[in-house]
């Protein structure tokens, strides 16, 4: 009993020292974006809100907050629904090839996001989207659907197949089923694709950096000023940026668990 204990103590210290090396970092630079002083240094300066009034009154930085947010509300509805089709197929048809299906629509988050970069960049110069807005939310669509899928999928692995035959049986044909079955059981998991898939786009870098062009989101900004200047308004943004993908993805996983509990 003993020797359980300690394992588990172990475990769950090892745990806690990952979450702590993890989000020092972020800790530190929350607080250093209340900081009067230009470098981070402590003890502080003394409490201020100036670099949030600084970045509020650049009108670059409004135009990366822009851009992304108009990237991720597209990319999350797109990538959802092409995230549920993909699930629903997977869940209900049975066809030749359906392992190299799944191997496919679960590929992207796979490949290293500089080769991901380099391919969305050299297929849309082609097509000549590249540089401009819709070439970013095409990358994102690509990168977000497999997670989409993979939250709906999940939904749909809890469903009693047979439920939605006893709908047909009963008079619906598949796109009532589809209203009234399917569509109510996977609404959580929907709308938690929808939060994951918004994180995920709003908070990428490396992909947009090499296709966005002028068109600047809020990550290839930050990397903009890195470039010119150590500037403490980085902080300023990167805690705005942290606090918006934590909300979309404690919302989601605030939907699975009701959804578990279902």
């Amino acid at each position: 009993m003993n020797e359980h204990r300690l394992i588990n103590f172990v475990l769950r210290s090892f745990v806690v020292l990952v979450f702590i090396f993890i989000f020092t970092p972020i800790a530190g630079s929350f607080v250093f974006s209340f900081n009067i002083d230009r470098f981070p240094s402590l003890p502080l300066g003394g409490f201020s809100l100036h670099w949030y009034q600084v970045i509020a009154t650049d009108p670059a930085v409004w135009q990366a907050f822009r851009n992304s947010l108009l990237v991720g509300v597209v990319v999350s509805l797109v990538s959802t629904l092409l995230g549920f089709t993909a699930a629903y197929t997977d869940f209900r048809y049975q066809f030749f090839g359906k392992p190299i299906y799944m191997a496919l629509a679960t590929l992207p988050p796979t490949i290293p996001v500089v080769i991901m970069g380099l391919a969305m960049l050299a297929f849309l110069s082609r097509v000549g989207l590249s540089g401009e807005i819709y070439a970013v939310m095409i990358s994102h669509v690509v990168m977000c659907t497999p997670f989409a899928m993979a939250v709906i999928r999940m939904r749909l692995a809890q469903m009693d197949p047979n439920i939605e035959a006893a709908a047909w049986n009963l008079g619906a044909n598949q796109w009532k089923a589809m209203r009234y079955v399917i569509l109510p059981f996977t609404a959580p998991s929907i709308f938690a694709a929808l939060f994951v898939t918004m994180a995920v786009s709003f908070d990428e870098f490396a992909v947009a950096w090499f296709v966005s062009g002028l068109n600047e989101t809020v990550p290839v900004r930050i990397l903009n000023t890195l470039q010119g200047q150590v500037s403490p308004t980085i902080n300023a943004i990167g805690t705005i940026v942290f606090i918006t993908t934590m909300s979309l993805v404690i919302f989601a996983q605030l939907l699975l668990m009701r959804r578990r509990s279902a």
